[in-house]
């Protein structure tokens, strides 16, 4: 340095090291000046801060990535020690009722079976919905129910009217138990009644209007206790709507009662299907 009178390895210039700079060397050509600048981390770290997706702790200077704890985040740290994100969604086993994997190649799908009916699957196909515990849901399962009523009434040998009569009601009540679908009820009914007959006497009994059975004694003496027992099935209710109740009558009917003709019993059963699909 020229200007410094250096020579002889010695420069008569002054170089003072200011705040976190050092000098070191002579100036000489052998010997030269060499500025450094020195700043330490605690200088440093009041200048760093965290933002969105990164995590900085001041005490020990790290910075690291900040990963959502929210279900359904993908985002990991690969054994090299970078993110890592993988290609499509999560990568699962798929068990019953699915297929693929999650990833781009193999999305995870549901694994159906062909329709292998004539009908159109859009107009007469099920739902399956989402339940409130998560689990898959199918339509409610089809019901069959069944209730009856056997009853048997003694009488003090009534005479046995000549006109269509109703000499007696026998009710069965029913409540459709399905709480998601209309029911059909399909109802059995049957009738035994006992005559006494005396000789060149008759009688007849009936469901509602229709009479079942007729009998006449042609012969000389009393008969007793005759009895035929008689059966008739019909559709009671087309669509009883879910929980809904209904009251299955069936009266009895007698007529045609001729020469003293008496009874003393009539038997009843009802009988009635639930059939809910």
């Amino acid at each position: 340095m020229a200007r410094c009178g250096c020579g002889g390895g010695l420069c008569n210039c002054s170089v003072q090291a200011g705040t976190n700079v050092s000098v070191s060397g002579s100036g000489s050509a052998a010997n030269p000046y060499v500025i450094s600048t020195e700043v330490t981390c605690d200088q440093v770290r009041p200048c760093l801060s965290a933002g969105a997706g990164a995590t900085y702790d001041p005490a020990t200077g790290v910075i690291s990535a900040d990963l959502s704890g929210q279900a359904g985040n993908n985002l990991t740290i690969a054994p090299d020690g970078g993110l890592f994100v993988p290609t499509g969604s999560a990568t699962v086993t798929a068990g019953c009722g699915l297929t693929g994997d999650g990833s781009g190649g193999a999305p995870l799908a549901v694994a159906t079976g062909t329709w292998p009916y004539p009908c159109d699957p859009d107009a007469a196909g099920g739902v399956i919905v989402c339940g409130a515990d998560g689990v898959l849901r199918g339509e409610p399962r089809g019901q069959v129910n069944y209730v009856q009523l056997s009853e048997s009434r003694t009488y003090a040998d009534l005479a046995v009217p000549a006109d269509l009569t109703v000499v007696d009601t026998f009710t069965l009540n029913v409540t459709n138990p399905d709480q998601c679908r209309p029911a059909m009820v399909l109802v059995e009914r049957e009738v035994d009644v006992d005559f006494i007959l005396p000789a060149g006497a008759g009688a007849s009994y009936g469901h509602d209007t229709d009479q079942m059975y007729y009998m006449r004694n042609t012969g000389s003496s009393t008969m007793t206790d005759v009895h035929t027992q008689t059966t008739k099935l019909y559709q009671a209710v087309s669509a009883l709507a879910p929980g809904a109740g209904a009251v299955i009558q069936l009266p009895v009917t007698m007529d045609r009662g001729s020469g003293g003709a008496t009874y003393n019993r009539i038997q009843a059963f009802i009988r009635a299907i639930l059939i809910s699909l």
